[in-house]
């Protein structure tokens, strides 16, 4: 398995038949903290792209969150999985710093306000800006993108349900066969601590996991030229990240007609000078809207700003932005990820391979004790 910044690596192998290659998007959390009842809901949900909850994506895990769930013809009684490679998306997370400044800037101007500017306000658009003024900020520069309690929950879990779903795979007695890679990021780093724990919690039930260090099989190991291929492709550098012009058509978006609307009408609801605005601010309002249902469980003022159309735009807009950044929109971007695919390949080669000559050896060892009863075949 891997599981990455988007990315860190995780892999599990034990030799009988077909070689089996799962990628696992374990993005957002759950309501597993709440009664299923009292999930918190947004029609925004489906728009938040990576910042998804995991239940609103799957809401069957609502019910029980360790229980595997799989398709019936997944695998048949006739197919055996041989090696697990799973790319794993970290846990939850808090905002960025980047993020969290902006949304100070945009709560400041909310704050800076004057009591008599709000004569001039409609009723809904003053209980709606007074609401997110009065909303506490709750994040903090030093949070900094780190992992939540949730993102920890929404590893472990996921270790419990793909254990429970490949039982032979992750028997104790292959425990130390696992190999773990992890991008240095903070919030993967303890997203594979966190599966590890899960992991422990599968074999041990019931008792509290102890520190990484003093399991079994150790700390997960960091390779960033795998797992973070894109900070380490001097190309991909020069031509894409470093280049001024490289999100031409992010930003050309960002000033053209369907953003500026949003734009425009966000300013009439918050109450605050156009200018004061940028698409850059109304995305971070936007993602606040989802990291507040992520990690808090509760819908925020933040939600109601935002309708379904709007929501589709800034979905566009993100889904624009990675396209260029790090998607097909050029050619280098694809490439620098060889090296990942090659890696994820070999291994489950390798994993054939060995099962092949598993089986040759077999079917020799059975022609040697079909001869020696005599019971070969008459012609």
């Amino acid at each position: 398995m891997m599981l990455r910044d988007p990315r860190r690596l995780l892999r599990v192998s034990v030799a009988p038949a077909a070689a089996l290659a799962v990628a696992v998007l374990s993005s957002l959390s759950r309501c597993s903290l709440l009664e299923p009842e009292d999930c918190v809901i947004s029609a925004l949900s489906p728009y938040f792209g990576t910042k998804t909850r995991y239940e609103d994506v799957n809401p069957g895990l609502l019910l029980d969150p360790e229980a595997p769930r799989r398709d019936p013809e997944l695998l048949e009684e006739t197919c055996t999985p041989v090696q697990l490679v799973a790319l794993i998306r970290h846990g939850t997370r808090y905002p960025t710093a980047k993020q969290i400044r902006k949304l100070r800037q945009l709560h400041g101007l909310l704050q800076a306000r004057e009591p008599g500017d709000d004569k001039t306000c409609a009723a809904g658009s003053h209980d709606l800006r007074a609401a997110l003024a009065a909303w506490p900020l709750g994040y903090a520069e030093w949070m900094d993108g780190q992992l939540v309690e949730k993102g920890w929950q929404d590893m472990r879990q996921l270790a419990l349900r793909l254990a429970s779903l490949f039982p032979a795979l992750f028997s104790f007695e292959n425990y130390c066969r696992l190999q773990l890679i992890t991008s240095s990021k903070h919030r993967c780093v303890d997203s594979g601590a966190a599966f590890l724990q899960g992991l422990w919690q599968h074999y041990h039930p019931g008792l509290p996991p102890p520190d990484i260090a003093d399991m079994e099989c150790g700390t997960p190991r960091i390779n960033d030229k795998l797992m973070r291929f894109f900070d380490h492709c001097e190309k991909l550098l020069t031509e894409v990240e470093r280049n001024a012009t490289a999100l031409y058509h992010v930003e050309a978006f960002k000033t053209g007609p369907e953003m500026q609307n949003i734009v425009k009408k966000v300013a009439a609801t918050l109450q605050v000078p156009v200018s004061n605005l940028s698409a850059d601010l109304i995305q971070v309002a936007f993602f606040t809207c989802s990291f507040d249902l992520a990690i808090k469980g509760v819908k925020s003022p933040w939600c109601d700003v935002f309708d379904i159309d709007d929501a589709k735009v800034l979905e566009y807009l993100n889904d624009l932005k990675q396209y260029w950044k790090r998607g097909y929109g050029y050619t280098i971007n694809s490439r620098s990820s060889c090296t990942l695919f090659q890696d994820i390949f070999q291994h489950l080669d390798k994993a054939v391979e060995q099962k092949q000559r598993e089986k040759l050896k077999m079917t020799q060892i059975n022609a040697e004790i079909h001869y020696l009863y005599g019971l070969e075949d008459s012609d």
